[in-house]
């Protein structure tokens, strides 16, 4: 597959999981434990609190799907990292999921919400764009392309995840219960 094809791939998957995003919904509903314990939680209820559960939920995927494909390194298994990829965008749109169904503010502070949670993307972008910017060779006549290679990919991805979250979390309104339309 080649590098334009896959760039090009990752942004299609992510608007399809999008268009399917209220069928996705219903995976989570309310009667789900998870949903139920941070409806229940007081904590949960304040934007900025539960902003920085998401933000904290967003990081700890993100670091352990990076060590997983680290460890993944070692086994010489071709294609097991995409499996591994996978994982990790099932696993955070199901937990995007769980959060907006137990999210029960306004949508202004859905929205705030969204943004401090999914902040976590912003920054990391925002590194990756300065190691791209100060990337230099380790020694002389080291070609640092495919360096830049995968530093462009991650950004695309990170972008696509922060869109992705923003989405899901901050503009994802629950359907009222007993609204006549």
């Amino acid at each position: 597959m080649s590098l334009t094809l896959f760039l090009l791939f990752i942004p299609l998957v992510v608007l399809i999981i999008i268009i399917a995003k209220n069928q996705l919904m219903q995976m989570g509903g309310e009667n789900n434990n998870l949903v139920l314990k941070l409806q229940n939680a007081n904590w949960f209820q304040n934007k900025w609190k539960s902003g920085l559960f998401l933000f904290g939920m967003n990081a700890s995927l993100f670091f352990i799907s990076c060590l997983c494909i680290y460890l993944i390194m070692f086994l010489l298994i071709p294609f097991l990292h995409l499996f591994v990829m996978l994982f990790a965008v099932i696993g955070s749109v199901y937990m995007w999921i769980i959060i907006n169904n137990a999210w029960q503010g306004t949508n202004k502070n859905r929205i705030i919400l969204g943004l401090v949670g999914s902040s976590f993307y912003v920054i990391m972008s925002l590194i990756f764009l300065y190691k791209i910017v100060n990337l230099k060779p380790s020694y002389p006549g080291e070609d640092t392309f495919m360096s830049f290679i995968g530093l462009a990919i991650a950004i695309v991805v990170t972008t696509v995840a922060f869109i992705t979250c923003l989405i899901f979390t901050g503009f994802s309104k629950k359907k009222a219960e007993g609204f006549i339309k």
